[in-house]
């Protein structure tokens, strides 16, 4: 099987897809590669929350790179929808980042500032003032940082929506296949080998979360990069406890559809295991009484984990090997996978097109750490 493309695609997660769409959008001929099936590791595991002011708490370009894809939701929802039929299920009721005690009060108070410095909108609700918003949440909070812009999705359906989409266009997904090596001849990489025979490319992106350091350790890089576990679960309430998706610092509760809450997420470093442990769980639901008391009443639905990809400085890897040109990088993007996809898939097809890319992906480099090491 000797059959050569364009883009050659590693990991059909939802930065993967994502790619896979906004490269087959500009015609190019793409393959995506995904060693089980599409969305099943850490895409289908998340909450699908788009924190970009939640998440991401100082200004940079990480906060650059989070707004602007944010931004990109409402138009994408109608775009996915038109080409592959699938509803992303985008909720925009805002986020209550809570504060249990004065400290975390004081830093909210001062991530407001600095957001509302830059233009984002947000500010402090005192506990009666949540208390009118969100009735069942604990009277013990202090208040809570109010953040309209920010929402969610269903992950998994944006990640088969990016998929599909892309197939439209002329991309080919390919399922159960595993990548064991990129082909490399002198400074470029030829292709991948699989356990399906062998796929050449222009350019090769590795996109496989927290798998890509293996492939890219073949280059002679070594990033500083690690695993994370998040536990979640998930129950059923007789009606709606909570309209805003809820973020505190030992927990978060989002509401989905059909009076379902996903909770999570413990961070679990160092571990590609992803058994569920009742320690784990206990924690979770512990917190969450603690924030939303009527929880205890809720019934019990199901748990599950993920294993996200962080690097060592808590910026994703997005963009060229410095040696190896026409290998692209896009990993390491932790709790905001979903939430980055959409400008991950913009802009690694950027930067394969050799066309101009924002300043700030300047922080994003493969070789911005010191820890970095190039190969022959």
């Amino acid at each position: 099987m000797n059959k050569s493309y364009d883009v050659i695609i590693i990991g059909g997660g939802v930065n993967g897809c994502s790619i896979a769409y906004y490269l087959a959008l500009e015609g190019r001929s793409v393959l995506l590669l995904e060693r089980e099936k599409l969305a099943c590791k850490a895409s289908s595991a998340a909450a699908g929350m788009l924190g970009a002011q939640v998440e991401v708490t100082e200004e940079g370009a990480l906060f650059d790179l989070a707004k602007e894809s944010r931004g990109m939701f409402p138009s994408l929802q109608y775009e996915l929808k038109e080409h592959s039929g699938i509803d992303i299920e985008l909720v925009q009721k805002g986020m209550l980042k809570l504060a249990m005690n004065d400290e975390e009060a004081g830093h909210l108070k001062r991530t407001i500032s600095f957001q509302q410095k830059l233009g984002e909108r947000a500010e402090w609700l005192a506990r009666e003032q949540v208390a009118e918003r969100e009735g069942q949440l604990s009277d013990s909070l202090l208040g809570a940082m109010d953040i309209p812009m920010d929402g969610h999705v269903n992950p998994e359906r944006l990640t088969h929506a990016f998929a599909n989409s892309a197939v439209k266009h002329g991309a080919e997904v390919k399922e159960y296949v595993e990548v064991y090596s990129l082909l490399r001849e002198k400074k470029t990489v030829k292709g991948v080998e699989t356990s399906i025979g062998m796929f050449y490319g222009e350019h090769v992106v590795v996109a496989a979360g927290a798998w890509s350091k293996r492939l890219l350790s073949e280059c002679g890089v070594t990033v500083p990069a690690y695993p994370v576990k998040g536990e979640c679960f998930s129950v059923i309430t007789d009606r709606p406890l909570l309209s805003s998706t809820i973020f505190s610092e030992s927990c978060y509760l989002v509401p989905k559809s059909g009076n379902r809450l996903v909770i999570g997420a413990t961070m679990i470093p160092d571990t590609f295991s992803e058994n569920v442990t009742v320690g784990g769980l206990y924690q979770l639901m512990e917190e969450a009484a603690r924030v939303l008391p009527a929880v205890k009443y809720a019934t019990f639905e199901r748990f599950w984990s993920g294993i996200r990809p962080q690097t060592g400085d808590g910026h994703p890897y997005l963009g060229q090997h410095p040696t190896y040109k026409n290998l692209v990088i896009a990993t390491g993007h932790y709790r905001n996978g979903i939430l980055l996809s959409p400008i991950t898939g913009k802009l690694v097809t950027k930067i394969i097109q050799d066309d101009p890319i924002p300043v700030y992906m300047e922080a994003f480099k493969l070789d911005r750490l010191k820890e970095y090491a190039r190969g022959e």
